[in-house]
């Protein structure tokens, strides 16, 4: 079964998102202080679910491990006999193998074991995830606008609302709907367009290894707005913004077109 995670920093997604994993464990690995006693091994994988940005590993026996990557995390898959690139030996959590491939789980921040069926208490808080088999987007919509004075740009990072979207395709959806992500949510036009947009984005990048949102793959121009502070935007020229946008503390960078989308601005 192929995993891919919906974003990481790079841009470039791990080795999961283009190899299956392991079917069966004959053996484990897996770092951590609550972990010490875990064994899974000769416990066959299931099936790896992704929720959102969260990774649920189901075997045999009614066990998940549940891992998420935040901003550097990443689990690759090798062959047998390949050696693992993913980063330091010492940041490796987690090593699921068999005789025919092998996941490693670099800088994971999360790694817990938990019973399959005490799922929810650890993704149960997400909204409707635009990849999997529940979608509502009826209800992504309604989460959305449920605090219509909040920006828009909050209201898309914020997990409760959409699972799934990160802070690149925030400031895409924003663009390509010429909006500002200081917009207010309750005044963003075409809500069901913005939410039909969001997943199908995610969907049309779900096994890309980079992230395209102008159909144009070329390594400068695959997205409108991300990471181009400074730089012209792609359909008009203007000089691209940057700010950070969030709770103080926890402000993630916002990059808008401001000929493109009309304020309000910080």
């Amino acid at each position: 079964m192929a995993v891919c995670p919906k974003e990481t920093p790079s841009g470039a997604p791990p080795g999961a998102c283009t190899r299956p994993w392991p079917a069966t464990g004959s053996s484990a690995a897996i770092s951590g202080p609550k972990l010490a006693t875990a064994d899974l091994s000769g416990r066959s994988v299931l099936e790896v679910v992704p929720r959102g940005k969260h990774l649920l590993a189901r075997f045999e026996g009614g066990l998940t491990l549940h891992s998420h990557l935040r901003m550097d995390g990443a689990w690759r898959v090798y062959a047998a006999g390949e050696r693992p690139s993913g980063g330091p030996e010492h940041q490796i959590r987690a090593i699921l193998g068999t005789a025919a491939r092998t996941a490693v789980g670099y800088r994971l921040p999360v790694l817990e074991l938990l019973r399959t069926a005490d799922e929810d208490s650890v993704v149960g808080h997400l909204g409707p995830d635009p990849l999997g088999p529940g979608w509502d987007p009826a209800e992504a919509r309604r989460r959305l606008l449920a605090d219509p004075a909040r920006p828009l740009g909050e209201a898309l990072l914020d997990q409760r609302n959409l699972a799934g979207l990160g802070n690149v395709y925030k400031s895409e959806l924003c663009f390509m709907l010429r909006v500002s992500p200081w917009l207010p949510a309750g005044d963003a036009p075409s809500p069901d367009r913005l939410v039909a947009l969001a997943a199908r984005l995610l969907d049309v990048n779900k096994a890309r290894v980079s992230r395209v949102t102008t159909a144009d793959p070329r390594a400068d121009r695959r997205l409108w707005v991300y990471g181009r502070a400074g730089r012209p935007c792609l359909r008009c020229g203007t000089p691209v913004r940057s700010a950070g946008q969030g709770e103080p503390g926890r402000e993630r960078d916002t990059y808008w077109c401001p000929r493109c989308q009309p304020g309000p601005y910080p």
